[in-house]
């Protein structure tokens, strides 16, 4: 089955924020648009919201006001269902509840033709389930599309168990020619984004409550070291923690309370108190009129290094090497046994042990430092001291990274620091999802980069630091802290098995 004709009807039921973006994004296809809410002016409300819009778009000069003109009579609102009799793809849009989802489709299958496709635009739901009862439930597909839809790229298109493959490939088609990049997932529990997106907040909030850093801190590691575009805390604030958090409940309880998806008690902390984030005026972070923001954690000003020996291979931080070359610090380079030698000072790239851990065998001046996406361009770097070493350690390792031109945070001696500990979590749930065959590693690194803006898929960023010293990083973890939340998935140790690496 081909991507639709842009002369084909689309009904799209459900006229709120979600469904009326996606009116306009077929509207804006060439498609005739019938919006749909069973709520008396609520459609009609949803196209001026459109209008209004797209006027903002044509005095920015980005549309023609004759182009907006044109989408807008594309777009025609209704109250009867029965009017959607001549869609060939009718789009479901409504709340996440099954038993409404399922009541849609049912009026949905007496009015719409046998060959029309079906679709749901649920976020958490399975798509298996909304289908069942219907007479025909080999085309309904989830099309998953993201907030806003007319601005977001990505469009998760998931098969449930009776999806017909010819129907999703329909689906992924159309929705490459409306624009969207396209991945197919399967029917699972929060598809691809939600599912391997959440090691991001649950990892955040595990350091929080360990005591690595304050939240300020942490989102400053994680953007100016990892490079997100957001750090953890802020993002869900901007999200707001209930909407957050009930997708995590979600996940957790649609895996049976694995405790890779454990809410954070935090987090019903902060809904409780009704600190739901932007939109409520506080969330982790205060958002009243003149509240300041609270600024990272940073070391004072040290002394450069007298002396500088990179020894051995730094592996995944062999820019760091190159960096300290280029910037003319006194700098010898040996064989050994990959770490960075001060007077005063040993630094290493973190490994999931705590810095006091490893200092036990024998490094006691030993300072840990944590995974950058590239240490020549990152403008931070967070440190763990062994507790051996002391404040001259602490110093001298600081001293060094600020020649280098970046801020430093000292962070508690915590397993895995922050940014190593969340890529990894990342990336192993990246390969239990694709093990899962939930997605193939190309579409989940693809919904990663392109759907919630990470600086590299999670398997890319595995494939760069090793996949053996990723499986090392969670075997430590888990051994520390004792937790099975960090075991490893067998897809990243077959991975290991198959190509002989070693952490």
């Amino acid at each position: 089955m081909a991507r639709l004709s842009p002369t084909t009807p689309v009904a799209v039921v459900g006229a709120g924020t979600m469904g009326a973006g996606i009116a306009q994004v077929a509207a804006a296809a060439g498609h005739p648009v019938m919006l749909h809410d069973a709520r008396t002016g609520t459609a009609e409300a949803a196209k001026e919201a459109i209008a209004a819009a797209l006027a903002r778009d044509v005095a920015k000069g980005r549309m023609t006001d004759e182009a907006r003109s044109a989408l807008l009579d594309r777009i025609v609102p209704t109250s009867d269902l029965s009017g959607l009799a001549p869609a060939g793809l009718a789009i479901e849009a409504v709340v996440e509840d099954l038993k409404v989802k399922r009541e849609v489709f049912a009026a949905l299958e007496a009015v719409v033709a046998d060959d029309a496709v079906l679709a749901t635009n649920t976020s958490s739901l399975s798509v298996t389930a909304i289908a069942a009862g219907l007479r025909r439930p080999g085309r309904l597909v989830g099309l998953h599309f993201f907030n806003p839809a007319p601005r977001m790229a990505l469009v998760e298109v998931v098969s449930g168990l009776a999806t017909d493959a010819d129907i999703a490939e329909a689906a992924c088609a159309t929705a490459a020619a409306w624009g969207k990049t396209p991945v197919h997932a399967r029917s699972t529990p929060g598809f691809i984004v939600n599912r391997v997106a959440r090691p991001f907040y649950g990892e955040a909030f595990r350091l929080l409550a360990e005591g690595a850093a304050d939240a300020a801190t942490i989102d400053a590691v994680m953007t100016e070291s990892g490079g997100f575009p957001m750090g953890p805390f802020a993002l869900m604030d901007l999200i707001g923690h209930d909407v957050n958090a009930a997708v995590t409940r979600a996940v957790f309880e649609a895996f049976g309370n694995d405790p890779r998806y454990a809410p954070s008690p935090f987090q019903a902390e902060l809904i409780g108190a009704g600190w739901l984030g932007r939109k409520a005026g506080r969330g982790v972070y205060d958002y009243g009129g003149g509240a300041p923001r609270p600024m990272p954690q940073t070391a004072p000003a040290a002394p450069p290094p007298t002396r500088v020996v990179v020894e051995g291979d730094l592996g995944p931080a062999e820019s760091l090497a190159d960096a300290i070359v280029e910037s003319g610090l006194p700098c010898g380079r040996t064989d050994g046994r990959g770490r960075i030698l001060l007077d005063g000072a040993v630094l290493r790239l973190g490994d999931g042990r705590m810095a006091t851990e490893r200092a036990a065998a024998g490094e006691r001046d030993l300072v840990l430092f944590d995974l950058a996406l590239d240490y020549r361009s990152a403008g931070r770097v967070a440190l763990a001291v062994a507790d051996q070493a002391g404040a001259p350690a602490a110093a001298a390792a600081a001293g060094l990274f600020q020649a280098l031109g970046k801020a430093v945070s000292i962070v508690d001696d915590v397993p895995g620091l922050i940014v190593l500990r969340t890529v990894a979590m990342l990336a192993n749930e990246a390969a239990d999802a694709v093990r899962a065959g939930v997605a193939e590693a190309a579409a989940v690194d693809t919904a990663m980069t392109i759907g919630v803006n990470y600086p590299l898929g999670p398997l890319a960023w595995a494939g760069r630091i090793g996949i053996g010293r990723v499986v090392t990083v969670l075997d430590n973890l888990a051994r520390v802290t004792g937790e099975d939340r960090y075991r490893a998935s067998p897809g990243l140790r077959r991975r290991v098995w198959a190509e002989g690496e070693d952490g």
